[in-house]
């Protein structure tokens, strides 16, 4: 029984919904599996087993009934669970209720069997906070997982679970699928709900999603989840028809931009210039126009804009908890990054924000030009491939250290979030040290139809499912 955990959750379903196996059958297996594997990789902080378990016995009849799942510690509540954030202010506080996304995940037959480890406040581009400890990468354990959500990436790619709930707020989706050789999918703004407790989050920087191991996983849950909800402040362009349906449409003869030179001039790894020029030559090979391009953005104003609103999220997010819980902001509540994170953006005003807001906008009405040549533009995920544990620690003069570290790890992804289109991590490429490096599609604003087609197509000429961590 236990090799069912090496089936995707489509294939999963497909087994209760032939009554080959039951859903308890499919927990007890995830559940096996992460008893073996997590003690290795701390990929769960908060085990719901006995929850799991009593759900398994009658799930409702989703498109995923019965297959096990796992939420990441961050953002998307569950009713009576602990939810810390990665953080000492919140380790022991309990989620008074689902959010809109968990109550679709609930009705979609997901069982949901335990909750992710995060960094705090899902800040840096690595798993390792300080409440719950490192979250190591399955393809070598000294390794990060990515960030920021690491722990539901390891977990699935020990194929614990076949997905798990992801977010993405600069690459937090893209960053660890890239890390541990997933498929990760992050959908247009407004595309999956944020609610009921926030309408967005840093004027629509995070979305909802998940990690998966296959391209139609991902699609048939967006499928599942997508959807303005009831007061929502905005929502992404309706869709033709359900994303299941784009996985095996061919894609036809897209233009592809492969761009390769980060905005903000920081150098590029070879392992991840490779990965780049081997997903491009695949598209050329599979008939697509593919050509070399440079982004029309000032890798300065990304990169001023940026933190701007991130810091000044983060002094919001702060201030916030504290409201929740009551309790006063101190040096041993949360981590000195963020404490330092939350100062600089107190510095900063509401109308520095606003600029900040309007230099993104400016940014993206750039790209959105340039976007009017091409149906995809091609870049590395990140700077280098996945980095030791500790490469983002901070002395403790100089608590910012690992966050400016993290801004040059990730010179391409976070463009994406300003912009608010959709865009992929694809795990074609593992480098001669056997580390799993993504190859990062971006799509027009509301077409993750077209990264659906193209994503399907390239798992079925280059398929990656084969590929398993050595722990696993």
């Amino acid at each position: 029984m236990d090799d069912l955990t090496t089936f995707d959750a489509t294939a999963q379903a497909d087994l209760v919904r032939r009554r080959e196996v039951t859903p308890i059958e499919l927990v007890d297996a995830a559940i096996r599996r992460i008893e073996r594997l997590n003690p290795r990789l701390n990929a769960l902080v908060t085990p719901l087993f006995d929850e799991a378990r009593a759900l398994a016995a009658d799930p409702p009849a989703g498109p995923f009934r019965g297959v096990p799942f796992l939420m990441k510690d961050l953002q998307a509540t569950c009713a009576g669970v602990r939810h810390t954030g990665g953080s000492r202010l919140l380790a022991d506080f309990v989620a008074p209720m689902d959010t809109e996304l968990v109550t679709r995940f609930r009705a979609a037959g997901l069982v949901i069997v335990g909750t992710t480890n995060t960094p705090e406040f899902g800040i840096l581009p690595t798993t390792e906070p300080h409440l719950h400890g490192a979250t190591r990468n399955p393809w070598d354990p000294t390794r990060s997982t990515g960030g920021s959500s690491g722990g539901s990436a390891a977990a699935v790619a020990a194929r614990m679970v076949p997905m798990a709930h992801a977010n993405d707020g600069g690459g937090s989706i893209r960053i660890p699928a890239s890390c541990c050789g997933l498929f990760g999918m992050k959908p247009t703004r407004g595309r999956n709900p944020l609610g009921p407790f926030v309408g967005d989050i840093m004027n629509g920087l995070v979305v909802e999603h998940a990690v998966t191991r296959s391209v139609r996983d991902s699609a048939a849950l967006l499928d599942a989840t997508a959807g303005a909800d009831v007061g929502a402040p905005y929502w992404a362009p309706p869709v033709a028809r359900p994303f299941i349906e784009e996985v095996g449409t061919p894609p036809g003869r897209l233009r592809i931009a492969v761009v390769t030179t980060a905005p903000i001039g920081v150098p590029i790894h070879a392992d991840c210039v490779a990965a780049v020029r081997d997903a491009a030559s695949l598209c050329a090979r599979l008939g697509h126009h593919v050509e070399d391009a440079t982004l029309p953005v000032s890798g300065e104003m990304v990169t001023e804009c940026f933190i701007t609103v991130w810091t000044i999220g983060v002094a919001w997010t702060l201030d916030s908890m504290a409201r929740l819980t009551g309790r006063e902001i101190t040096p041993g509540s949360v981590e000195p990054l963020s404490a330092a994170l939350a100062e600089a953006g107190r510095q900063r005003s509401g109308a520095d924000y606003l600029a900040a807001i309007q230099g993104l906008q400016m940014i993206s009405r750039a790209v959105a030009t340039f976007m009017q040549d091409w149906d995809i533009v091609l870049t590395p995920v990140l700077a280098e491939p996945p980095t030791p544990l500790g490469a983002f620690d901070s002395p403790a003069d100089n608590p910012l250290a690992g966050f400016l570290r993290a801004a040059e790890y990730v010179p391409f992804t976070p463009i994406v979030n300003g912009t608010g289109q959709p865009a992929m991590s694809v795990p074609l490429f593992w480098n001669a040290a056997g580390l799993p490096v993504g190859a990062h599609f971006i799509g027009r604003f509301g077409d993750e139809a077209t990264l659906f087609r193209l994503a399907a197509q390239l798992e079925a000429a280059q398929p990656w499912a084969g590929r398993i961590p050595p722990i696993a």
